[in-house]
């Protein structure tokens, strides 16, 4: 005769999981609809049938150290198959949200991500200190002659150290976050039904498969049965945007602080700002640029018909999209408006880009973005455990 099991619900977390964009959890009735229609689920404790009926338990303990909504890559299948409405694709991005505010502290920035009332305080930190360097370097003040931002703000007393200590605060937040994951994964089973026969791989293979096989080719993102056209060259686009911004910068930044080196002075000729349009550092900027845009239009546009869809989104999923648009908004005016030789608006455009680059970094940890680190963080650890992959084929042998 098996022990009975005792289970602590907490009605709050149902509440804040409906307002993190669950809202439609309650509606479930366990058809297991989802489970068979989720090509990546596995045959042994399929999601996302399980989550939904912890959700509504409110079994929160459970939930936040449940690895399968990671691996979830949130196609949305599940949610147009579900004859009630329910949603679970929501409901296990909701959870991933949540779960994102809770491996890390502060608790406090967290709590400002998952709603609009704390937009005034994520944007307020970053827009009132930029304004005091911009009042202690020229008293608020436009600075007459070239256009030059180093001027208001000055790259080796107030954007390197200031940037360098938010990259260092960042970095110790997602080493917490992680090593916190990886504890949570801890009581799971150490070999999964799907992949009992397979070997187990190293540390260092594992995250090379899944580098291979999730990042760079988006393999499993594209094999979901929904279409991910829009959402895949979105994804692609960004990210290709920022890896050739991440380039510009640290050109930059290496040839300034480099050319201060003695025996390379040379350096200097590298990355001196402003640039030339001409020249190809400035050119790797333009082409960036173009594909952020490109990216952001694609993402936005697939949002908006979600939203129009009535599949909804919440505040967690404009904020990082509308922090980014931002970003390259402003970068782009000042460049536009410093070029035209506006001071007037130069200045405070690229005031308003600091604010945002602050907003879109230094909160990396709890914003959505952060499923970059923590996703992979819980691939790791499937492939690490056996947990191999399904493919199609494989797919179609559990069906049969």
């Amino acid at each position: 005769m098996s022990s009975p099991v005792r289970i602590q619900p907490d009605p709050s977390f149902v509440r804040e999981l409906q307002a993190a964009g669950g809202e439609n959890v309650k509606k479930c009735y366990q058809c297991a609809t989802c489970s068979v229609a989720c090509p990546l689920s596995p045959a042994e404790n399929p999601y996302p049938r399980k989550e939904m009926v912890w959700a509504q338990w409110g079994l929160k303990d459970k939930l936040m150290n449940d690895i399968d909504v990671w691996l979830c890559h949130n196609c949305g299948t599940c949610s147009d198959l579900c004859p009630r409405g329910a949603k679970p694709a929501d409901t296990l991005a909701a959870i991933r949200n949540m779960t994102y505010r809770k491996l890390v502290g502060p608790a406090k920035i967290g709590e400002w991500m998952s709603s609009s009332k704390g937009l005034p305080y994520l944007a307020g930190i970053p827009a009132v200190l930029w304004l005091f360097i911009w009042l202690l370097t020229t008293g608020l003040s436009i600075p007459a002659g070239e256009i030059k931002f180093a001027k208001v703000f000055p790259g080796d007393f107030t954007i390197d150290p200031l940037f360098g200590a938010v990259a260092v605060f960042v970095a110790w937040s997602f080493y917490k976050g992680v090593t916190n994951m990886w504890k949570s994964f801890a009581s799971l089973p150490t070999t999964f039904e799907v992949g009992a026969h397979c070997e187990k791989p190293t540390l260092v293979q594992a995250i090379i498969d899944v580098l291979r096989d999730d990042l760079y080719t988006h393999r499993q993102f594209n094999e979901c049965g929904a279409d991910n056209t829009e959402r895949s060259k979105g994804h692609w686009a960004l990210l290709a945007a920022f890896v050739a911004l991440g380039i510009v910068t640290s050109i930059v930044a290496v040839s300034h602080w480099g050319s201060k080196v003695p025996g390379f002075g040379w350096l200097h000729v590298l990355g001196d700002t402003p640039m030339a349009l001409y020249s190809p550092v400035k050119l790797l900027a333009i082409v960036g640029t173009v594909l952020g845009f490109y990216g952001l239009t694609m993402l936005t546009r697939r949002r908006l018909n979600l939203d129009a869809q009535k599949q909804g989104s919440s505040f967690y999923d404009w904020y990082l999209l509308g922090v980014i648009w931002a970003v390259f908004v402003t970068g782009l005016g000042s460049m536009v408006l410093r070029l035209a030789g506006v001071a007037g608006l130069a200045y405070p455009m690229y005031y308003l880009h600091l604010v945002a680059v602050f907003m879109m970094i230094a909160y990396l940890p709890w914003s959505k973005l952060g499923h970059l680190v923590y996703r992979t963080t819980a691939l790791v650890y499937a492939r690490m455990s056996g947990r191999k992959p399904l493919t199609r084929v494989e797919d179609k042998i559990f069906e049969i």
